[in-house]
């Protein structure tokens, strides 16, 4: 797992720059130097994108995987932003410069205004515009194991799941505490309305997870807890 660094030493994330308070509109800006401070500016695509801009607040509440748009000329990152909440947010940048490896950096954003933190406890099912999704497996430090997400609507199975970035789905983990991260993504393997991953806890803990699967051109992330033993 990795995420909790903003430089590998070959490329730093700039600062963010977004809205100081909840409810504000506005952009989410930043750039990404090489090790000369010069603005990275050609990156690799990796799932369809050039870079995957993960954002979550600390205690793993309001979780947004999203694409910014890159300016060429001058490296900076942006998307129009609005915090739906205050708090600690972690912004995570995953991404590949060009001739590079790939990387995950991040920076942490204070947003203004009352902060409600939420309890994560453990929880395999989620339910999202009447589609029910079961995260079925477990964790296990060190080693690796089989995660199905099994996807219904109205009791029976979704067979028309549509890809997306690639896959039927994304699963990205962060282990609570230090918000480390693991983007995992989909074996093609399942049955229609299953999709399975392939998981490896590297520590014992609580662990929030977050599937995003597309159904009727509609993206939509769905949300869990499990502990690793």
């Amino acid at each position: 797992m990795n995420g909790t660094a903003l430089s590998t030493g070959e490329v730093q994330l700039g600062t963010v720059h977004a809205p100081a308070r909840a409810g504000e509109d506005g952009e989410l800006s930043f750039t990404v130097a090489a090790a000369d401070g010069h603005p990275v500016t050609k990156y690799e695509e990796a799932h369809g994108k050039q870079l995957h801009l993960i954002v979550v607040r600390n205690d793993g509440a309001h979780f947004r995987h999203r694409h910014p748009v890159l300016d060429p000329e001058t490296g900076v990152w942006t998307i129009p932003w609005t915090w739906d909440a205050a708090g600690t947010y972690r912004v995570f940048t995953d991404l590949t410069p060009a001739g590079g490896e790939s990387v995950t950096l991040s920076r942490t954003v204070e947003v203004a205004g009352d902060y409600q933190p939420q309890a994560a406890e453990p929880v395999a099912k989620d339910v999202v515009d009447g589609y029910e999704v079961t995260l079925d497996g477990t964790l296990a430090a060190g080693a690796g194991t089989m995660l199905t997400a099994r996807v219904t609507r109205d009791g029976q199975p979704v067979t028309d799941l549509e890809p997306y970035l690639g896959s039927f789905g994304h699963l990205v983990a962060l282990r609570q505490g230090d918000l480390a991260y693991l983007h995992i993504h989909a074996l093609d393997d399942g049955k229609p309305g299953e999709i399975r991953f392939h998981a490896e806890a590297p520590t014992t803990g609580r662990y929030l997870l977050y599937l995003d699967f597309q159904a009727e051109g509609v993206v939509r992330t769905a949300a869990f807890v499990l502990d690793a033993a």
